[in-house]
Formats: structure tokens, C-alpha cells, sequence
């Protein structure tokens, strides 16, 4: 008989993360929760090998038993870090992410952090999204002032987007933005840039994606900063549900199977004469406030998952 125990990977805050282990323990449903980034200073790992794994987690408050582990959820976790005054920090430092990693990669996932990492790169995700027959916009990343004017000779209007979370001293975010061709100069050469062929909006979507289970929600931008990008602006967005054509949900839930994910947020706009373009997928994306503005079923989608509820 398989594991009870659900087990959630997050930080001390994490709203999302709470909204499903309310939904859970409702349900009786068992939850160890703690964060990897208390390893090894008050995170306790003890594994053995015999033919299979066996062992434990264990914090100041709980232990968890790894063959009780029904499934894993790795949420929003915080790095695991080592005192620098401690020898040889950086040697100890990578190999207890190595031993931690290492004995969670044989839990049942949600989605495994190593198809998470995986699946974060940009260019990665727009070949996939290629692959299944979604629409992309026209792409470039380059560190080459003369390729990226070129781009935008060819492509114009253009957007410049970040390849990351795009967090600039831990408080300020970059968002998508219009460039303006003459400010192509040599900044452009500091690093590498992802400058994308500028799409109309009539609005935009987020697809939030289960097992197969596609939740969509409308966003309307009332400002022209959050046309530009709705996360600019989310006091000033309307939402509202959304059915999405299921040839597209097809192609949605075919990218999640290439890319071997069981969940994932993705962005889409819609042009002014319906044509769903994608814009990029988060494997590890935000959803509990579309789910607080639309009544979208998500977190008990993401609780049937971990539990291993199915519906026929």
C-alpha cells in the first residue's frame, strides 16, 4: 500500500502553498511541510539503500517516514545556504544539495524540481510550444548590439523581456517593455537580451494547467503599463473565467507532456482577430489570485493531485 503523507517544499510564507494544505487537511489528508533551505542546519536527512531507498526527514517539530510520501511538492523552496565562516563552505554547501536533491529525486513528484529547472528556460519553452503547433512570436537573444538592430528592422515593433524573474537588487522587477531601436547600442553587449516581435492585444490569458485540467482566466489591462505587462499594474486588471478552444488546450496540455510536467501557468495573448499566441509557461507559477478572482477551482485541483485523487 503506497504512502498517506503529502510533502510541501516551500518557504516560511507562501499563501499558495497554505491555500492547498488548508484544502488537504480538510480532506484528513496528512502534510509535512518544511523548507530545503533549513538543510542541514535544523533539517535532519537520514537515508539508507538496501534495494530501495528508506528513511526519513525530520524537523525540531515533525518526521516524515519516505515510504509514507504519496506525493511531493516542490513549491517555493529557499536555497540552501552555509555559514561562510564554516570550512571549506563551498565544498559543504554542494554536497548537501547533492545529498538532499539526491535522495528527494526518488519521492513521487508533482513535478520533479529537476523537469522544474529544466523547463524554466525561455528558449527551451517556445521550441516546445513550436513543437506542439502554438503560435510563438518572432525571437532573438543575443549580446550583439548590430544582430538585436537587425531584429528590430525585421521584426519591428519589439519588446525586450527578461530571460529570468528579472529581479534587479532583490526588490526591483523588470518587466516587458517596447525598445526603441536607436537605444540598441553597446549595453546590449553586458549580457545576454531576449528582444521579441511585439504582438497586439485585444487581451491576455493565464492557463493554469493540472493533470490535464485546464483553468483559464481572462485578463483585461486598464492601463497602457499593464498592457505592456500585467504584472506592472495589478491593481488596474479585470478578470474573468475563460474557455479556452479546446484545440488549443490540446497543444496546451501536449507542451506539459513534453516537457514532463503534471502543472504549469501559462501566458497567452489574444490577438484582435482570436489568434492565442504564447508567450511563455511557469512550471512553478503563481495562481492563488486568479483562483481569488475568478472562483477557479485550482488549489483542489492541485490537492486531487497530491493526493491522488482521480475523476473519470
Amino acid at each position: 500500500m503506497g504512502g498517506r503523507t503529502v510533502v510541501v517544499f516551500t518557504g516560511e510564507f507562501d499563501v499558495t502553498a497554505d491555500a492547498v494544505i488548508v484544502e488537504l487537511e480538510r480532506r484528513g489528508v496528512p502534510v509535512f511541510r518544511c523548507d530545503p533551505g533549513a538543510f542541514p542546519s535544523t533539517l535532519v536527512l537520514g537515508a539508507r539503500f538496501g534495494g530501495s531507498w528508506t528513511g526519513h526527514l525530520r524537523t525540531d517539530r515533525r518526521t516524515v517516514d519516505v515510504a509514507d510520501v504519496v506525493c511531493a511538492w516542490w513549491r517555493r523552496p529557499t536555497p540552501i545556504a552555509v555559514p561562510a565562516e564554516v570550512p571549506h563552505a563551498d565544498w559543504v554547501r554542494a554536497e548537501a544539495v547533492a545529498g538532499l536533491r539526491g535522495v528527494l529525486s526518488v519521492l513521487p513528484w508533482l513535478n520533479h524540481p529537476d523537469d522544474i529547472r529544466a523547463a524554466e528556460h525561455k528558449p527551451l519553452q517556445l521550441a516546445t510550444a513550436a513543437q506542439v503547433g502554438l503560435s510563438v512570436p518572432a525571437t532573438m537573444v543575443t549580446n550583439d548590439p548590430a544582430e538585436a538592430r537587425a531584429f528590430a528592422e525585421e521584426h519591428g515593433p519589439i519588446i525586450y523581456k527578461s530571460l529570468t524573474m528579472g529581479l534587479l537588487d532583490g526588490d526591483k522587477v523588470i518587466y516587458a517593455c517596447p525598445v526603441d531601436p536607436a537605444t540598441l547600442d553597446d549595453g546590449v553587449a553586458v549580457t545576454a537580451h531576449l528582444f521579441q516581435q511585439q504582438i497586439e492585444k485585444a487581451y491576455e490569458l493565464r492557463v493554469t494547467v493540472v493533470d490535464g485540467n485546464v483553468f483559464t482566466a481572462r485578463i483585461d489591462a486598464l492601463t497602457e503599463k499593464g498592457r505592456a505587462d500585467w504584472r506592472a499594474d495589478y491593481r488596474n486588471l479585470r478578470y474573468s473565467p475563460y474557455a479556452l478552444p479546446e484545440e488549443v488546450a490540446d497543444k496546451v496540455r501536449r507542451f506539459l507532456t513534453l516537457r514532463r510536467l503534471r502543472f504549469a501557468a501559462l501566458d497567452f495573448v489574444v490577438t484582435p482577430d482570436g489568434e492565442h499566441v504564447f508567450l511563455e509557461a511557469n512550471p512553478n507559477g503563481q495562481w492563488a489570485w486568479i483562483e481569488h478572482e475568478t472562483g477557479l477551482p485550482i488549489a483542489a485541483a492541485i490537492a486531487d493531485a497530491l493526493e491522488g485523487v482521480t475523476h473519470d
